[in-house]
């Protein structure tokens, strides 16, 4: 495959969405805000969001919704920029929505149950206009928090934790059924499916399972976010491998693809007439890259 930089410059780059004018919306979480990268390669900043903007996604309304995970501590080494901690001034995880024409925003949510959200970093919308997201959680050199996954309204009138604990739940995705979830672990490399019996509510896991586990990655590779194809196979962002593993639904073998020589190779999403368009964000470098993928990606809901 052959893979075409669209820009570099980017502040630890994530959460790429494919929009219908060739843009690439996307965050840049050292940076603390949501941009816009043309075409041609020039970046627009659309919001400063501070914090840590991290996975958004377009709702019913047009307007992008943002995890955001609160902050990092960061450092670079070799060329390569990565967050190592938990900065000081930390408070809280945040779901914020913001208006892409304008850059104006809003938080929706800072908290369920009574609990502050600690680290969101993934999102996935639904046909009823909710949205899953992940909250990885924070750490630090003595602790790192479990994680969960969470499901909400776009109004910002209801939110519920759908999955507790987990061990830092980062990309998660909607099967083109809409009948499962898919969250990717970060650390144990594990990919979890679980089944939807109605919108924010899932099927008993099996015995003493976070769910139904679909791969563990041998050797050190961590998971970042993910999309999933047309038939329904997953594409993991793959830490330290430094490229996309495209993961199964039936237990067959985990396919590969390199991409340059960043370890930090942390989205993808898909987009164009067929959907083979393929933007992939090489964070710890700061580019943003195109491909034609050998296979489909599914059409998320509302943004097409």
């Amino acid at each position: 495959m052959e893979f075409t930089k669209v820009c570099d410059g980017l502040e630890f780059p994530e959460g790429p969405i494919a929009m219908k004018d060739g843009s690439v919306i996307l965050v840049e979480i050292k940076r603390q805000t949501l941009s816009r990268v043309h075409p041609d390669g020039h970046i627009e900043v659309i919001a400063v969001l501070g914090g840590g903007p991290n996975g958004e996604a377009v709702g019913p309304d047009g307007m992008i919704y943002v995890c955001n995970n609160g902050g990092f501590v960061w450092t670079t080494e070799s060329g390569i920029t990565r967050p190592v901690g938990t900065p000081q001034d930390y408070e809280s995880g945040l779901i914020q929505r913001v208006d892409p024409e304008t850059g104006a925003f809003e938080t929706l949510y800072d908290s369920c149950e009574g609990r502050n959200l600690r680290g969101p970093n993934d999102i996935v919308f639904d046909a009823q206009a909710g949205f899953y997201f992940t909250d990885l959680g924070k750490s630090t050199a003595e602790y790192m928090h479990h994680g969960a996954f969470y499901y909400a309204r776009a109004d910002g009138n209801e939110i519920t934790r759908v999955h507790a604990p987990m061990i830092t739940p980062n990309g998660i995705g909607l099967s083109p059924d809409g009948k499962t979830v898919h969250v990717a672990e970060t650390r144990t490399g594990r990919v979890w499916s679980f089944d939807l019996v109605a919108p924010g509510k899932i099927a008993p896991p099996p015995f003493d399972m976070p769910g139904r586990l679909l791969k563990t990655l041998p050797d050190y590779q961590l998971l970042d976010s993910l999309a999933v194809q047309a038939d329904g196979q997953i594409c993991v962002a793959t830490l330290m491998r430094g490229g996309v593993s495209v993961v199964p639904t039936d237990g067959s073998d985990v396919a590969f693809m390199k991409v340059g020589d960043d370890p930090y190779i942390t989205n993808i999403c898909f987009g164009g007439a067929d959907m083979r368009d393929a933007w992939i964000t090489a964070s710890g470098t700061g580019c943003l890259y195109h491909t034609r993928w050998p296979t489909a990606g599914h059409q998320l809901h509302f943004n097409v």
